[in-house]
């Protein structure tokens, strides 16, 4: 049986506006805002690996 998460890292940052201008959008904020939770999940520490 497969458990539904309580609340989703889309939910939990939803209320945080995007101040980045329309035109130079590429990614999803929250595409970001995941992938950043789980660098630091994983261990980063830093933008650059060593």
């Amino acid at each position: 049986m497969k458990l539904k998460p309580k609340i989703t890292i889309a939910d939990h940052f939803a209320v945080i506006e995007d101040p980045r201008i329309d035109r130079t959008l590429r990614h999803k904020l929250i595409d970001i805002i995941t992938i950043a939770v789980c660098a630091v999940i994983c261990g980063a520490d830093g933008l650059f690996a060593h």
